[in-house]
């Protein structure tokens, strides 16, 4: 059965939340948000440790909220109560452990396909994030080292000697944090961290400048293998053995679901929109960490819902 929508949001994190939000405040009655995962804020949830500080703005940049949502920094306790709350009072269609299959525009409506069915709507915004499949590394994990080889920091006890592997800007930070309570080795294939913001370069050069963080940089990894009960981790120089390995080396963006969707990408694999968040498709937008290659910023994924739903409105002659 195909249900006629005003808007559909695909992804349920603060991306989308916020344009949810919008949307019912500034005035689109039906509207729908479609969450792959079992609830929203699947990123935050997965990825952030307990009592996490989450920050409104990235890296210190203050970004001014200019829409209805009044988000402040916190934890990620808090932030999780905070968007339920915004869910709980805004009369919001949401389908939580449904995925987005494509999404089709015929005779000016779209189409979206998914394992619901299929829904209709008049506009579309897709507001995926950047974090759902971490990168893993292409030689193999061996079965019994898994419990000590993370791709967040779920798992980190105190005390241990841990290896983080990666060059951006998750890699500096998982480092600077467990050092805190921990010996830690940043490694990076390439000589040089090129790739993290200037907060974070400053960070990472302060911590190995005092001792906190050792950098192995230069050097690949060729494998891993179990010493007694340990990582052995196999450089392509000398070998070492760490308590815990870390993986932040990055995750790529959708490319083949953004095609799905109708999306048009650039020659680097980015999704092509204009000041307007829409796509080459009209009525087609962008929002959230999508639409930026650097860090994200809950901010501004908000200020993307604000804007883009305003856009709709216009458009609608509202």
């Amino acid at each position: 059965m195909e249900n006629m929508y005003d808007l559909i949001i695909i992804g349920g994190g603060p991306g989308g939340i916020g344009s949810a939000v919008e949307a019912k405040v500034l005035g689109l009655p039906k509207v729908l948000m479609i969450e792959k995962t079992d609830n929203h804020s699947n990123t935050i949830r997965k990825f952030y440790k307990d009592f996490k500080r989450v920050d409104k703005d990235w890296q210190g940049q203050e970004v001014e909220l200019e829409g209805n949502v009044e988000f402040v920094d916190g934890t990620k306790e808090s932030t999780l109560d905070y968007f339920d709350k915004l869910l709980d009072d805004e009369i919001i269609d949401s389908r939580f452990n449904c995925a987005v299959e494509k999404v089709v525009k015929e005779d000016g409506i779209f189409h979206v396909y998914s394992g619901c069915g299929v829904d209709r709507a008049k506009a579309v915004i897709v507001s995926i994030g950047r974090m759902g499949k971490p990168n893993k590394p292409s030689y193999k994990i061996p079965p019994s080292l898994r419990p000590q080889v993370n791709f967040n920091l779920d798992k980190c006890n105190m005390g241990e000697n841990i290896l983080v592997v990666g060059g951006g800007d998750s890699a500096v930070e998982y480092a600077c944090e467990l050092s805190q309570e921990n010996s830690v080795t940043l490694n990076y294939r390439r000589d040089t961290l090129g790739r993290p913001n200037p907060t974070n370069k400053e960070m990472i050069a302060k911590h190995s400048d005092d001792g906190s963080v050792r950098l192995r940089l230069g050097v690949d990894i060729e494998s891993l293998e179990t010493e007694q009960g340990k990582v052995k981790v196999n450089f392509t120089d000398t070998p070492e053995v760490f308590d815990r390995v870390i993986y932040a080396i990055g995750g790529t963006t959708p490319k083949d679901f953004l095609k799905s969707c109708g999306i048009t990408l650039d020659e680097e694999g980015e999704p092509i929109f204009d000041e307007n968040y829409e796509s080459e498709v009209e009525g087609l937008y962008i929002a959230g960490d999508i639409a930026f290659k650097s860090g994200g910023s809950i901010a501004i994924a908000l200020n993307h819902g604000y804007r883009i739903v305003n856009h709709i409105l216009s458009k609608n002659g509202a």
